[in-house]
């Protein structure tokens, strides 16, 4: 069973940065599109950013703009620079395939105060 390890979050002032890890437990990011997702307090999960084997990225609305996510295979490895951040933005955050095809991991919490 593939698991996969989120770290990176924290408590940031508005307009911080923070830059979240994702790490698998073998080579699947190589594999297919890998996204971040996240949950809100009181609301559904929510898909913020993909990345496909090539490359290509696409963001949520939301957060175009601000986050970049970028992918290194060799180290199975997917990250999530988060610029500009809003207090909407606080939220646990989840690496997973796009769409979802492994056990979701602990994730990572990120609170953005104002």
């Amino acid at each position: 069973q593939v698991q996969l390890e989120e770290s990176g979050g924290g408590l940031v002032l508005a307009g911080g940065s923070l830059r979240l890890s994702c790490v698998a437990s073998r080579s699947i990011i190589s594999a297919g599109v890998m996204g971040w997702y996240r949950r809100a307090p009181g609301k559904q999960r929510e898909l913020v950013a993909r990345i496909s084997r090539g490359g290509i990225t696409n963001y949520a609305d939301s957060v175009k703009g601000r986050f970049t996510i970028s992918r290194d295979d060799a180290k199975n490895m997917m990250n999530l620079q988060m610029n500009s951040l809003e207090p909407e933005d606080t939220a646990v955050y989840y690496c997973n395939t796009a769409p979802v095809l492994l056990n979701w991991g602990k994730g990572t919490l990120v609170t953005v105060s104002s």
